[in-house]
């Protein structure tokens, strides 16, 4: 027996943030629940009145029977509030049905896709925004959320929404039930839900102090462009393009970061110098992994849900998510410890002096501020290149095969293949090696010049 579930919810915190975070939110509550088993028609509970009838509650906590929903991991969560102890178990996921099939990742997209006769409902966007989202409140209308009583003809509407939803996603599975992944594929997905559930501890002392020196380092850096251009807003890149313009004196079509750091390498006046210098202070984008964490984390300390099953269609990789954990900045600083004392101290004056680039430091630190619990710790492992390793024998790449079976390093290799130079890691050239690795992965999965 199959149940169907497909749920509306409410939460003061944005659904941005991350789903954990948002279901974590002391206002989160599910506001419409739609089901069906098996091939019953679809009800739905309204659960801001009605309880949900125990026939589906059984249904929860029975693990002989499969529960199913579009972007199950949602779904799981939420009633994981309800329901601690509830199967989880024997959940299965269609939109991880369409993504093995290479289809689209949202519920509209898959049933144009297929092109089936159920559609999903095109008022959605709007109902969402009226009931599930906080409303500003104004003069007449001081309410910061809008109540099924207080529009009983949208709330009517919202039900069959909800309702609809659960009918393309019943017939989404039955079209692509037939080309369900193998079983490992779904021992794949519940582990990642008991990870994303599990989530990450963060360092909030850490992450509060980074931001605290950002804002002073940017107040300072925006100060001094300020009185070296005489610009009103020197962050700005028609006005400070304008003032290098007319110190340069030739037209800058871009302001890039290489740019900026080409202009750098330059000899160039001392103040066109300090004012490139402040653009990369303010155009520092690593800061917002510090602000990503502050708003994603739960009050168990930890942030959740940073990594998505799937979220690559096509090879089925994961995805990173909230926090984006596969592209952390990497740290160079051989003392970490000694450096995140000092950010904890909020002392940017004795960053400098330590290291010279506040900034950089703070940016250095990102990885640091995911910590394991007391008294455990992180242990870090990794197949040797193996992404490359697969590609290779995939590709039926001879000469590569070869360098993994001597021993060898690929991404120097490869770095070597396309310069013409020798390449060492740590060694001879090693700063081409990282080129390497960026071609050899990027080809292997579809890059190109764009040719």
């Amino acid at each position: 027996m199959e149940l169907s579930i497909d749920v509306e919810t409410y939460s003061n915190c944005p659904i941005k943030y991350g789903a954990q975070r948002y279901v974590d939110d002391t206002t989160f509550e599910i506001l419409l629940f739609a089901y069906s088993f098996d091939d019953e028609p679809v009800e739905v509970i309204d659960m801001t009145k009605d309880p949900l009838p125990e026939r589906v509650v059984d249904a929860l906590y029975n693990k002989e029977i499969t529960k199913t929903a579009f972007n199950a991991a949602f779904e799981m969560l939420c009633l994981k509030k309800y329901f601690p102890d509830a199967d989880y178990t024997n959940w299965e996921c269609t939109s991880v049905l369409a993504l093995y099939c290479s289809l689209p990742a949202s519920l509209d997209n898959v049933s144009k896709a297929l092109k089936l006769g159920e559609a999903k409902d095109s008022r959605g966007k709007r109902l969402i925004q009226f009931f599930s989202v906080p409303r500003k409140p104004t003069k007449t209308n001081p309410k910061t959320r809008n109540m099924p009583e207080d529009a009983p003809e949208k709330w009517a509407e919202y039900i069959e929404y909800n309702r609809q939803d659960v009918v393309v996603e019943k017939a989404i599975r039955k079209r692509l039930l037939s080309l369900k992944p193998p079983a490992i594929e779904h021992e794949y997905w519940l582990l990642d839900q008991d990870i994303n559930w599990r989530g990450v501890k963060v360092d909030m002392e850490l992450v509060d102090a980074a931001l605290a020196c950002n804002d002073e380092i940017v107040e300072e850096a925006t100060e001094s462009s300020k009185i070296l251009t005489g610009l009103e807003n020197p962050n700005s890149t028609m006005q400070l393009k304008e003032w290098l313009t007319a110190r340069l004196g030739y037209d800058l079509e871009t302001m890039r970061k290489d740019d900026v750091s080409n202009l750098l390498a330059q000899d160039i006046p001392s103040d066109v110098r300090k004012v490139l210098q402040n653009r990369q202070v303010l155009g520092n984008s690593s800061i917002k992994k510090y602000l990503a964490m502050k708003n994603a984390v739960c009050s168990d300390g930890r942030i959740h849900g940073m990594l998505q099953f799937y979220g690559a269609m096509r090879s089925g990789r994961w995805a990173g998510r909230v926090v984006q954990l596969q592209n952390l900045p990497r740290n160079y600083l051989e003392d970490l410890d000694t450096a995140r004392e000092v950010l904890k101290s909020r002392d940017v004056e004795m960053l400098d002096l330590l290291y010279g680039n506040p900034g950089d430091v703070i940016k250095q630190l990102i990885r640091t501020a995911l910590v394991a619990e007391e008294g455990h710790r992180f242990i870090v492992a990794d197949f040797s290149a193996i992404e490359a390793r697969v590609i290779a024998w995939l590709a039926h790449e001879q000469w590569r095969q070869d360098v993994f079976a001597q021993g060898g390093d690929i991404y120097c290799a490869s770095a070597s293949s396309m310069f013409h130079v020798p390449v060492e890691k740590h060694g001879v050239n090693g700063h081409l090696r990282q080129k390497g690795k960026v071609a050899e992965l990027a080809l292997g999965y579809g890059g190109g010049d764009g040719m």
